[in-house]
Order: C-alpha cells, then sequence, then structure tokens
C-alpha cells in the first residue's frame, strides 16, 4: 500500500481496519480522547460499543472473541480506565481468549511523574498477559497493531496490551501497514514429532479402559471434526472440561460428561480404573484431578498441546505430542486401529444411571415446591432447541447450567473458567450476540454476579441487543454457602443478599421483563421471554439452600465423589 501522512490517533484506527476489526468496545477518556476523535471518522467502517464500565467493555471483548474466534478488541483511557481491565485480561489469560486491549496513557514526558490518571498499567499487566507494549513515538502503531493481532490469535491465544502516549496519538507518520507473520523467538505452534504420534497411537491401540478429555484447546484449534472422527474411529469414551463444552455434541454416544468437581458421576469415578488417559488440549487444572497424587492411578497418561509448558506441569505425560490439535489428532486418527470399548462405555452409563436416579430427575424434574436451577435450565435449552449459546456467570448456577444445558454447535459455550469472575455473564453475552447477532444468546446468572456489572443492561438496551437473561435468584451467593453447610456447619457468614427489584431496574434502562415465582408460571414464562422481540429479563425465584450435586469436595480425590451431603 502507498504511504500517507496520519496522526497516530488515525493509524491506530486504520490499523484495526487493516485487521478486519469491526467491533470494538470501550469507554472514553482523557488520555485516549485523540483515538476517538479519529474513530468518529470512521463509525460507517466498524462499530463502538459504549459500554457502562471498562471491565464490561473487556468481558464484551471475550464474549465476543469466544463465539467468533477472532481477537476481540477494546478502548479505555489512562490510570482507573487502565486498572479496570485487569480482572478482564487476566481472565482472558488463563482462558487462553484472544485480545487486543488498546489503553491511552499521558504524554511521553509525563510519564513517572505521577501526572493525573497515570498508571504503570504495562507494569501491571506484565503476568497477565501474552504481550504487552508501550508506544511513545507515532512511527510505533502500525508495526506493533500488527504484532499484537498475530500474538493474540496465534498459537495459544490470549491477550495482549497496547499502551500508547496522547503525544503519540497527536503526531503525525508515513503509515503504512504490513501484517505481522512471525516474530522473532516466539514459536505459536511447535513442530510436531511424528515418532511421538506413532507411540502414542500404540498405547491406544493396546489400552483396555481408555478414557479420553477434551478441553477449549480443540474449541480453539477448530478441532472438533477431528476429534469425532478420533472417538468414533477408536470407540473411546470422551468427557469435558469446563470450557471443553461444546466442542463434541452433547447427545454424542461417546460423549460421557463433564469432568470436575461438579462434573458427572461416571467420568470422575471411573477415572481411577482407566489404563489410558488421552488429554486433548487441556491442561489438568485442580478442579479437574481433584487430589493430584490419587488422580488417574493406574492409568498411562497422553497429552496432546500446543503450550510447552503445560507438559508436565501437574501430571507427568508417559507420551507427550506437541502441536495444533487439528494436526495432531488427524495423525493420532490415521494410525489407530479401529476399535470399540462397549463394555467399558456401558460402565459410563451405569453411572449415568445411578447419577440420574439420585440427582438428575429430581433436578430437572422436581416434585418439590420450591423451583430448582435445573428445571429452568433444562426448559430454555428445550425451547430454543438446543441451539443456543449459552453465557454464564459464575457460581452454583454455572454449574448447573453447563450440566444440563445441550449443545448441538461448537462455539456455544460462554463461561469463566480458570479465574471464575463473578460479573463476567452480563457483559459477556454482549459480545457474544454481536459476535453471533443470528444466533439466540441466552444469559444464566446468579443475583450475585448480576449485580457486579448490572450497569450493563443499559449498554444492552442502547444496542438493542436481543440477550435474553435469566437471573436465578436465591437471596445468596449460592455456591458460598453451599461450601458453608457443607464443610462449615452452616454458618452463613456474610452470603445472604437483600436484593433489589431486578425487574424495575431493568425496566427503568427500558428493558421488558417478568419475575416468575411457581413453577405452573415458569414454561410459558420461558416461553416468553424466548418470543419476545429485543432484550428481556426473567427473573426466576429458587430454593435458597438448592446445592449441585456430584461434588468433589476440595483436596478429595476425584472418586470419593459426592452425590448428596455426607454420601
Amino acid at each position: 500500500m502507498t504511504k500517507r501522512k496520519v496522526t497516530g490517533s488515525q493509524a491506530v484506527i486504520l490499523s484495526l481496519l487493516e485487521e478486519g476489526v469491526d467491533t470494538i468496545f470501550g469507554y472514553p477518556g482523557g488520555a485516549i480522547m485523540p483515538i476517538y476523535d479519529a474513530l468518529y471518522d470512521f463509525d460507517k467502517h466498524v462499530e463502538h460499543i459504549l459500554t457502562r464500565h471498562e471491565q464490561g467493555a473487556v468481558h464484551a471483548a471475550q464474549g465476543y472473541a469466544r463465539v467468533t474466534g477472532k481477537a476481540g478488541v477494546c478502548f479505555v483511557t489512562s490510570g482507573p480506565g487502565a486498572t479496570n481491565l485487569i480482572t478482564g485480561i487476566a481472565d482472558a489469560m488463563i482462558d487462553s481468549t484472544p485480545l487486543v486491549c488498546i489503553s491511552g496513557q499521558v504524554a511521553s514526558p509525563l510519564l513517572g511523574t505521577d501526572a493525573f490518571q497515570e498508571s504503570d498499567v504495562v507494569g501491571i499487566s506484565m503476568p497477565i498477559t501474552k504481550w504487552n507494549y508501550q508506544i511513545t513515538s507515532p512511527e510505533e502503531i502500525p508495526e506493533a497493531i500488527a504484532q499484537a493481532f498475530y500474538i493474540a490469535r496465534s498459537g495459544r491465544p490470549g491477550p495482549v496490551l497496547i499502551d500508547i502516549t496522547k503525544d503519540a496519538q497527536f503526531a503525525e507518520l508515513e503509515f503504512e501497514y504490513k501484517k505481522c507473520r512471525k516474530v522473532r523467538s516466539y514459536v505459536p505452534e511447535p513442530r510436531i514429532d511424528p515418532f511421538k504420534v506413532k507411540e502414542a497411537a500404540e498405547i491406544i491401540d493396546e489400552a483396555k479402559k481408555p478414557m479420553l478429555l477434551f478441553g477449549q484447546g480443540v474449541i480453539i484449534g477448530q478441532a472438533e471434526e477431528e476429534l469425532k472422527a478420533f472417538v468414533e474411529k477408536t470407540g473411546i469414551p470422551a468427557a469435558w472440561t469446563l470450557l471443553g463444552l461444546s466442542a463434541l455434541p452433547s447427545d454424542h454416544p461417546q460423549n460421557v460428561g463433564m469432568l470436575g468437581m461438579h462434573g458427572n458421576y461416571g467420568p470422575n469415578l471411573l477415572t481411577n480404573e482407566a489404563d489410558l488417559i488421552i488429554a486433548v488440549g487441556m491442561r489438568f487444572d485442580d478442579r479437574v484431578t481433584g487430589k493430584v497424587s490419587t488422580y488417574a492411578e493406574k492409568a498411562k497418561i497422553i497429552h496432546l498441546e500446543i503450550d510447552p509448558s503445560e507438559i508436565n506441569k501437574i501430571k507427568k505425560a508417559n507420551v507427550a505430542v506437541l502441536g495444533n490439535s487439528k494436526k495432531t489428532l488427524k495423525m493420532l486418527t490415521d494410525l489407530v486401529k479401529p476399535n470399540k470399548h462397549d463394555e467399558w462405555l456401558s460402565r459410563f452409563r451405569e453411572c449415568d444411571k445411578i447419577e440420574n436416579d439420585k440427582i438428575i430427575h429430581n433436578e430437572l424434574f422436581p416434585t418439590k415446591p420450591g423451583l430448582t436451577m435445573g428445571e429452568v435450565v433444562r426448559i430454555a435449552g428445550d425451547k430454543t432447541n438446543h441451539e443456543a449459546i449459552l453465557v454464564t456467570d459464575v457460581g452454583q448456577h454455572q454449574m448447573i447450567a453447563s450440566r444440563y444445558f445441550k449443545f448441538r454447535q461448537p462455539r456455544s459455550n460462554v463461561t469463566s473458567g480458570g479465574l471464575g469472575t463473578m460479573g463476567f455473564g452480563l457483559p459477556a453475552s454482549m459480545g457474544a450476540q454481536l459476535g453471533a447477532p443470528d444466533r439466540t444468546v441466552i444469559a444464566v446468572i446468579g443475583d450475585g454476579g448480576f449485580q457486579m456489572t448490572i450497569q450493563e443492561l443499559g449498554t444492552i438496551a442502547q444496542n438493542k441487543l436481543p440477550v435474553k437473561i435469566i437471573v436465578l435468584n436465591n437471596n445468596f451467593l449460592g455456591m458460598v454457602r453451599q461450601w458453608q453447610q457443607l464443610f462449615f456447619e452452616k454458618r452463613y457468614s456474610f452470603t445472604e443478599l437483600q436484593n433489589p427489584d431486578f425487574i424495575t431496574i431493568g425496566k427503568g434502562f427500558g428493558i421488558e421483563g417478568h419475575k416468575v415465582e411457581h413453577r405452573e408460571d415458569l414454561d410459558s414464562g420461558i416461553q416468553k421471554m424466548i418470543d419476545h422481540d429485543g432484550p428481556y429479563l426473567l427473573e426466576v425465584v429458587i430454593e435458597k439452600e438448592d446445592n449441585v450435586f456430584p461434588m468433589v469436595p476440595t483436596g478429595a480425590s476425584v472418586s470419593d465423589v459426592m452425590l448428596e451431603p455426607n454420601s
């Protein structure tokens, strides 16, 4: 492209357009005002969503990234604007979500002087970004932004942050943009060792009780079809982590459910009977493994992973296959022999029956007076034909929704996994709706998390985003209360909430809604929400002491899974 003279602020916008950015989430302020002034002239080329808080902007960018696979983009000003991004950046880092965050900064002569709204956001964010950089001259802008997008999206994705001083935004440069294809010393995808793939295939062929665990690495690598082909050829039961949810259809005959603390009975109990664990794009998080020293004691471990730092970090692998899961799964599928493990798979189905009799049926089809979280999730899933995108906040509702919502399409589950960020759900649902405007987005949120970012109802209303919001209200911080009930002798220390009238608040923002308190009103209430043209807020009052089971207590072995209190 030919060079042309522009300001640094114009260079920022032009660079984003070169990267195909169509949506920006942000909140203006003094130190980023020149960039916002430049953005004014590009309103027909890129959509800017004005959130009500910078944390809302970064979580919305995460929701957008998770459903599209693109990098989410957000703008904030210096000082408190930048520091308000930190929670979302940390969340994106641990959940491998590609973000490009651009913060304004005080003019370069003022750096280090404690100027008004100055904060060292580069220093603050260094441990929680994949890469960050401060720009003090306009000539750096195109190259830095190109590098930011390359790093954010390639390999194991993650957040990057670019901090741009105000004088660099005002100054001029000869603009020329070249997309980044390579960064010295950065290897996004390790070389695949075919001998390791062959070794893994031989172990798989010999296994009698193999089990596959898949995580978000399958979704990031766009390896859903390769995963399906592998499990169907080998006959191996497959279980998912919280972020791996939707990589394999929920009704696939070899999908045996969720792993971990509130996962399904079968995959937890039978982990310690398996003679082989094949981990694909997952990192053996503590919520999955429970007590590490007693996890998968009888099993060899094959770990397919793009990030070398995850190998042997928690569980030692007998064979580690480095590389993008889309490539490594295909290579592995080509080498393994066709097989069936019907008898082994039937063990999982026996566990399913036990779990259904003890927990699931009563949760989904209760006869007790109080409403359950499970029946709400079941009806919402059924009424959207299991085609909706589910966005959850963090807590009991998150576990219940993840267990009982069904999926037929990938990239349909948006939640905060590793950081467990309350307040994530509402703004993330905005980003998900903008990233997938033709799909129904249902946000299931607890009454506690909802109030952490409730102001984003204003963003939803202003932009007429047709998000369907279900607030499950038990007037408690439910997950903390559950722990207090089970492990702290029901000493409910500061977990009971005096909640506001959520429906009135929603209507104050211009969002229609209503409250359901009785079972006979639930089905029609959810149908009314689904049918409504535009955003809708449905509050459902649920039992105060409705708990999530199964449960693996902290520090316990996954085979010590509790089906009920003191079981």
